[in-house]
This record gives structure tokens, C-alpha cells and sequence, in this order.
């Protein structure tokens, strides 16, 4: 079995990918491809990002048998799960699992 990354870091990819794509829609935006200019990535995905309190959490863990303050990491990565149901493409389907195996 492939040892599991720590969550620290798959939560770095999923703020790294957000910040792309909100990249990306943006210069879209200013060369017209795009017609209305994009949310900024913490309103996309507000749940996760905005309020920040599931980043922040996940930042600070590294397996699923950690805590953080009085919450178990099993608890945050389903709740982050649930608030990234809207989040698409290659890179989400494949961190979405990665999470989704450590539960």
C-alpha cells in the first residue's frame, strides 16, 4: 500500500488548484474570452476558503487520527468533502479520492 500523504498537503494542492483556476478565469476575463469577471477563489468555494476555519484546520494535520482543537481530522476531510462537491476537473476527482480513502 502507497503511504498516504499528509492532509497539510493535499490541502496545499487544493488551495494551489483553486488560485490556478481563478488565475486562469481572470486573464480569460481581461482578454474578453469571458464576459463576466470570475468570483475570487476564497468566494468560490467559500466554505472551505472564506470562513477559512476548514483550511486552517487542515493545514494543521497531518493524519486522519489527528485533532484539531476538539475536532477529529475524520470530521474535517468529510466536511471539507462535502463543501468541495462543487469543485471540478482532474486534479479535484483525484484529491477528492485521495481524501476520500483516508476516511
Amino acid at each position: 500500500m502507497a503511504k498516504q500523504r499528509p492532509i497539510y498537503e493535499i490541502t496545499a494542492d487544493i488551495v494551489e488548484d483553486m488560485k490556478r483556476e481563478y488565475l486562469e478565469d481572470l486573464q480569460k476575463y481581461t482578454t474578453g474570452k469571458r464576459k463576466s469577471a470570475p468570483k475570487h477563489w476564497k468566494d468560490k468555494y467559500c466554505y472551505f476558503t472564506a470562513r477559512g476555519s476548514q483550511m486552517e484546520a487542515m493545514l494543521t494535520l497531518s493524519s486522519i487520527n489527528d485533532t484539531y482543537i476538539m475536532e477529529s481530522a475524520g470530521y474535517i476531510v468529510a466536511c471539507a468533502l462535502g463543501n468541495l462537491s462543487t469543485w471540478k476537473g482532474d486534479k479535484a476527482r483525484e484529491i477528492k479520492k485521495e481524501l476520500k480513502a483516508m476516511l
